[in-house]
């Protein structure tokens, strides 16, 4: 089961991995972007972080709902919206839950998904943070069918973003401003899609560390 404890955990763990990426997450959108996603991400998540202590009694659902608005009141560009519709879908999958089984993280994580699929219009293959979402969700649900618990799970899940990161190297962007460069945005990685693995994994690293599984 995950705690809710260790989903305010991971949620800090996050920011703290954004803070620390900042500096990368902003180059990387310098090649494709505005050059402020890292910037942008640090900011909302700096105010996640200050709202954390004030969410120790609240159920899973809230406390995901709070980042989304959070997020999506403070984080400029496509990355608010998207991040904060992430938020709050998942926290519509886990409503009234202070812990959560596999099969509530599987819905967690695919809700998210489906919130952003239906937000940002992206298909598979548009050099955004879908390209990683979508196989670590698939990754998550095979774990899932095959009988495996939460960590295996996300460890395959982890896994499959990382390869999701880098096929987004060779791609051509679809989708927001990097699309404007047409070719030339082939051959860098997509910062969205970046932080979207930093998301996940600082949830497995949150997980491992607790010895429980």
């Amino acid at each position: 089961m995950v705690s809710q404890a260790q989903i305010l955990e991971w949620l800090q763990a996050f920011a703290t991995e954004i803070e620390q990426n900042k500096a990368y997450l902003t180059e990387l959108d310098a090649a494709i972007g505005d050059a402020d996603h890292g910037i942008n991400m640090d900011r909302g998540f700096k105010k996640v972080s200050t709202q954390l202590p004030t969410l120790t009694d609240k159920d899973i659902s809230n406390i995901l709902k709070t980042v989304s608005m959070t997020l999506i009141s403070s984080i400029g560009g496509a990355s608010g919206p998207l991040y904060g519709t992430w938020f709050l879908r998942a926290s519509t999958a886990v409503v009234d839950k202070q812990e959560l089984t596999t099969q509530d993280v599987l819905e967690l994580l695919q809700a998210g998904l489906d919130g952003v699929l239906q937000r940002g219009k992206a298909q598979l293959g548009d050099k955004t943070m879908l390209d990683v979402l979508s196989p670590a969700v698939d990754a998550f649900r095979q774990a899932v069918g095959e009988s495996k618990g939460t960590l295996e799970a996300l460890q395959q899940a982890v896994v499959a973003a990382q390869r999701g990161l880098q096929e987004t190297i060779p791609m051509q962007a679809k989708k927001g401003r990097a699309s404007y460069l047409g070719e030339r945005s082939i051959g860098h990685q997509d910062p969205g899609g970046t932080s979207t693995y930093l998301m996940l994994k600082s949830l497995l690293e949150v997980l491992e560390s607790s010895g429980e599984f």
